[in-house]
Parts: C-alpha cells; structure tokens; sequence
C-alpha cells in the first residue's frame, strides 16, 4: 500500500465520522486512551530493547507485584513513558511542540534512569549511532531542531500525515539525545496526531522491520523519500480510528477468528485485510479484533 489519493480520502472519511461519533462521549475515550497506555508504552519501549509483555506492563502501571524479576530500569522506563504519554494528552491546546517541550518530556522520561542526561541535548564530543547513521554532531543539533519546527509550522502546502512523517523521519536522523531519541520521537508524532484531533497511534514492535526501513530509505535518499513511514504512519492511524469509531458506534467487539467463522471468510484472508487495512480490524492487546452491528 502506498500513500495514495485514495488512502488519503479514506483518512479523511474515519476522521468526519469520528469527529461526528466522539461528541459528548469524551469520557469514552478517556477509557480507551488509559486502557491502550500499557500496549503503547510496552510497544515503544520493546522497540528500545525492553523486555517486558503487556501484561507486566499493566501491572507496573497499577503498582501491582510482577511475577517475574525485572530490572529496575525496565520499570522505570514503563512508569516514565506512561507519565510522558498522560502529560502531553493534557497538553494538546496549550503547547505547541518546541525545544522546550522536547527537553521537558525527555527529563521526565529519563529520570532515574539515566540522570545525567535527562532533559539535556547531546553536549560537545558526545556522539551517537544507529546502525550505520552516525548522528550530526553535538554542535548542529540545535539549529538543525529550530529549523526542523519552523518547516513543521511554515508548510502548508503537504498532507499532514506526510508533514509529521517527515517531521518524526528528521528528528531521528537528528538523534539529538544521548538516549530516548525514539520514545520521544513516537510520542511527539502522537502529539502531533493529538493536536489536529486525531487519536494516537502505535507503533508495534512486531513490525519495527518496517518502521526502521523508513529510516533507511530517508537516509539513502537524500531525504527525499518517505513512502514507507507514510505507509506506517496511515496503517496505524487508520487503525486507530477503526477502533475508537467501533466503540463510539457500540458495536460489538469480537475477535477477527469469530468474525471469520461467522461470515465463512478464511481466517487468513481477514487477517491480510486487517493488515492493509482494507477491514475495519483492529488490535487489543496484540489481538486482531472488529466491530459487527448488533442485530
């Protein structure tokens, strides 16, 4: 799939009917935000090299005794991210993104993890790599992020969605972190989502193959190409207003593998349309659901 007219049009269709379905029911929402905080957080998290499931995750939130021995970072990382995540929700009308907010958000995710670097840029002969990108220098990274949110708020010219991939595409190139470059780069996307009024999104670990590709194609393209992290980008938000639209409808919420039974659709025919997004399908908790009317 690419990021097509009609891909574009189909946004725009979920959207109008999410912003018809969502009035009066904002505390429906509320419920769904806090009951996707753990996938989120572990998602973002396990695409840094965390550990922990969803359900360990959730526990941590709560204050609950996970099973399991964990490090004290792996905790730290949960209980942070989910702080960065509820405090930029609060957020939305009242701060634009800048370094400021960026510094900000990256304390509150670092801290007592790595106190030294939170809520700072990279210093003089601090240097980063990921994979075979070697970050700008220390001494660029300022500039280079003044520029990088002055085109995000001067172009209006671009679709929001390829606007906010290109956003979150140079940011990473930028690296401009010691560490957390990637958590607070997905969260200042769903920031982004937030404020035109679209709900968050997730960007799963299962398909981080994807999502790093992007990297690699704005890298090894002088910048110029971003088709790939507009497909991540539009499947997940795609997903996400499929979702939030089947509870605002009160729809009935069933497993994909029900739903194939029930209409005699092989199980991995639906499941390749959940993907492509093709099917009103979307996952909880990892597991692909959908919406049928009650009747």
């Amino acid at each position: 799939m690419t990021f097509s007219i009609e891909v574009k049009q189909k946004i725009d269709e979920l959207k109008r009917e999410y912003e018809s379905l969502k009035k009066g029911k904002e505390s429906l929402l509320d419920i769904i935000f806090e009951a996707e905080l753990p996938e989120s957080v572990t998602n973002s998290n396990a695409i840094e090299g965390s550990t922990l499931s969803i359900a360990e995750t959730e526990k941590i939130l709560m204050e609950l005794e996970v099973s399991r021995e964990v490090s004290v970072r792996e905790v730290f990382e949960a209980k942070n991210l989910a702080r960065v995540f509820e405090y930029l929700k609060n957020k939305i009308d009242s701060k634009n993104i800048d370094k400021e907010l960026m510094l900000f958000i990256h304390k509150m995710l670092l801290t007592n993890i790595r106190d030294g670097i939170a809520g700072r840029f990279r210093v003089l002969n601090e240097y980063v790599r990921v994979g075979t990108h070697i970050a700008p220098a220390p001494e660029h990274i300022e500039v280079m992020l003044d520029a990088l949110i002055l085109e995000y708020s001067s172009i209006h010219n671009l679709h929001f969605l390829e606007k906010i991939g290109r956003f979150h595409l140079e940011f990473e190139y930028i690296h401009p972190f010691n560490d957390g470059n990637g958590r607070i780069g997905r969260v200042l996307m769903n920031y982004q989502l937030m404020q035109l009024g679209f709900p968050p999104i997730i960007i799963r670990d299962k398909e981080k193959d994807v999502y790093y590709e992007s990297f690699r194609e704005y890298r090894n393209s002088q910048k110029n190409k971003i088709t790939t992290m507009n497909k991540v980008v539009s499947l997940a938000l795609m997903e996400s207003l499929h979702k939030r639209i089947a509870y605002l409808k009160s729809q009935i919420i069933i497993h994909l593998s029900e739903y194939s039974k029930k209409i005699g659709e092989k199980s991995s025919v639906l499941l390749n349309k959940a993907k492509r997004q093709t099917i009103p399908a979307f996952r909880e908790k990892g597991v692909w659901k959908i919406g049928i009317d009650k009747n």
